[in-house]
């Protein structure tokens, strides 16, 4: 029988739960099946733009409630991953959104200013108002020795007219820039997946990860030592699957079928 020694369950958002801002079929009863289950969740996410408080609104929209301590972003990882390296007050360069910028405010970080090249970190995550200043100080930064990090990996992202850049192909710019590789703190890392667990208090073996990405959500779940749901309502396809050395455990057409699973458990 599958799930039946699953107390919790690391969970990705689009792709999974919603595709743009239209909700997932069966998204309001699989949250009530983990509820009945008593099996704890985290929304954790490679999305560094959005603020957990937005991700908490959007559900609500959909009829679902959750709290903003269920919610981890790669922008909330990547805060916490610094701030357990450095003292209160460390200048940071941010290239990224109100997500970003949020979560190493709320950690104690200070955030640079354009063209100051006395940063200790620069955090790179996507922003959609990306500019030649910012690179140009982000590369001052990191030549002057500040330590380069990046909030994910996600070469692209899906929107409504196609594929387009995502903050890998940031990141790359800034590595061709620099030559300087940066540290990667959002799946397919597992520092995301263990900071998740940490919160849970939980560990792998009685753990899950759901999530649409064999690249990201799949492999960070096998290099944190994770079973793993991949579903196919978002990125990645059978053809996909049949091409990648990357195996999840299971593999699920939706969210539907694991509620299914969930409930017989």
């Amino acid at each position: 029988m599958l799930f039946r020694d699953v107390r919790a369950c690391l969970i990705d958002m689009d792709g999974v739960l919603w595709e743009g801002n239209r909700p997932m079929p069966g998204l309001v009863e699989f949250f009530a099946t983990l509820r009945t289950k008593r099996i704890r969740f985290i929304l954790a996410t490679n999305n560094a733009s959005q603020t957990p408080e937005q991700y908490v609104n959007k559900l609500a929209g959909f009829g679902v409630t959750v709290s903003r301590d269920d919610v981890l972003t790669s922008a909330q990882a990547t805060a916490l991953y610094l701030r357990g390296r450095t003292s209160n007050g460390a200048k940071v360069f941010v290239i990224g959104e109100a997500g970003l910028r949020q979560a190493l405010t709320e950690q104690g970080f200070t955030l640079g200013e354009l063209w100051d090249a006395t940063a200790q970190y620069v955090v790179v995550g996507m922003d959609r108002t990306l500019s030649w200043d910012k690179l140009a100080t982000a590369t001052l930064n990191i030549r002057a020795g500040a330590m380069f990090i990046g909030t994910n990996p996600d070469r692209t992202i899906p929107v409504e007219q196609g594929i387009v850049h995502g903050n890998g192909a940031i990141l790359a710019a800034l590595q061709t820039a620099t030559d300087v590789a940066p540290i990667v703190i959002g799946k397919p890392e597992p520092t995301m997946y263990q900071i998740a667990m940490q919160r849970l208090g939980t560990v792998p073996a009685a753990t899950i990860a759901i999530g649409d990405r064999l690249d990201t959500d799949i492999l960070g779940a096998v290099r944190a030592g994770l079973r793993s749901v991949l579903v196919l309502s978002g990125v990645s396809t059978r053809a996909d699957l049949e091409r990648s050395h990357i195996k999840p455990t299971w593999v699920m057409n939706d969210i539907q079928e694991i509620t299914e699973h969930l409930q017989r458990s």
